[in-house]
């Protein structure tokens, strides 16, 4: 079988039903994600043993083989035909290759066109500070630092790095240089990428995603030391993030991460992609803009009381997830069940639906 053809062409099928994501895995039937939900292609056959290994290996190159076979799994980007990239992680499961490709689309889609609140432009205005999108994997943390990333492309000159694993979006470049450095392709690997980002002479650093002590470190050191950082978490809340982050360090440590924590973070950006009424998916998003108060609530770890603050600073631009699933509802935007379903207070939720 020509598996680079066969590749192609459910590669093409992902496309063809605008699906975010493309699975092959042994018994089933390839499976694509559309607007949230795995449904298989129904014209394609079972995916055998030997099936999965010739479309996993078409993946990669003679390098990236070795690699897999030794590692057992390993991100990956890759680019079909020019059209499109797929950032793609590779695995083993049962003793069988298996293989999911995420679609990253050629054009960055700014904030307006994905409905995000307007309050998260300001994030692009800032010369300094740390900013974090979080959220469940899925949901748009990459596509969300993209656009802030390429509105600051497009109205400052500066330059731009990011450390992917593996990169996704590709920027062009127009007012900034921007440097996007990949892990095992550029950088030996993302510590050594984070030990020397400071002496490239960054003006914004994107750090993909924050993995352990060094790379919280390094943001936060970053941010200290008057530059503006994005990077991302899987956290649900602003207040799970600020305690996540908090909690990666010893107890001796937290009370200088705490302190650190607070004189740097400038936002955090909570994201969920709910099933928009009529076809497609929309975002809901807690906003936390911190202020001296919000400060305050950090360096004594009394993240509790911060749904409360950003429930009162509506005004000021602040965003609960409930009033963002609320007015989504109330919009006809998103259903009923559907803002219960991804509420983490769903009574509160009909509370302030009988409010707005």
């Amino acid at each position: 079988m020509d598996y680079k053809g066969k590749l192609n062409t459910l590669l093409e099928t992902t496309l063809k039903n605008g699906a975010s994501d493309l699975h092959l895995n042994v018994g089933f039937k390839p499976n694509i994600r559309v607007d949230g939900f795995l449904t298989p292609i129904e014209s394609e056959p079972e995916i055998t043993e030997e099936m999965a290994e010739g479309l996993v290996l078409a993946l990669l190159s003679d390098d990236q083989k070795k690699r897999f076979l030794e590692e057992k799994e390993m991100d990956l980007g890759y680019d079909y035909e020019s059209k499109v990239r797929f950032r793609v992680n590779v695995y083993f499961q049962k003793g069988y290759m298996s293989a999911a490709l995420r679609l990253i689309p050629a054009k960055i889609k700014t904030l307006d066109e994905m409905e995000m609140p307007a309050i998260i432009h300001s994030f692009t205005g800032l010369s300094q500070g740390f900013v974090l999108v979080v959220g469940p994997a899925g949901h748009g943390k990459s596509a969300t630092l993209a656009a802030l990333l390429d509105e600051i492309n497009h109205a400052r000159k500066e330059h731009i790095i990011t450390i992917e694993d593996p990169i996704e979006y590709l920027f062009v470049p127009d007012k900034c240089m921007i440097s996007q450095r990949e892990v095992s392709i550029d950088t030996i690997d993302f510590h050594r990428a984070l030990k020397s980002v400071l002496r490239q002479d960054p003006d914004v650093i994107m750090i993909g995603e924050m993995r352990d002590q060094e790379s919280i470190s390094t943001a936060l050191t970053a941010a200290e030391t008057g530059h503006l950082v994005f990077s991302t978490l899987h956290t649900n809340s602003a207040a799970q993030t600020i305690d996540r982050i908090i909690d990666t360090f010893p107890p001796e440590k937290q009370l200088q991460i705490s302190t650190q924590l607070a004189a740097t973070l400038v936002g955090v950006v909570s994201k969920r992609l709910l099933p928009k009424v009529g076809g497609g998916r929309i975002p809901a998003c807690e906003v936390l803009l911190v202020n001296s108060a919000i400060r305050n609530l950090i360096r004594e770890r009394k993240t509790h009381q911060l749904d409360l603050v950003i429930e009162t600073n509506l005004k000021n631009g602040m965003l609960s997830l409930n009033r963002s699933l609320a007015m989504l509802v109330k919009q006809k935007k998103i259903k009923l069940e559907d803002a219960q379903l991804y509420s983490l207070n769903p009574n509160e939720l009909a509370l302030l639906m009988e409010k707005i």
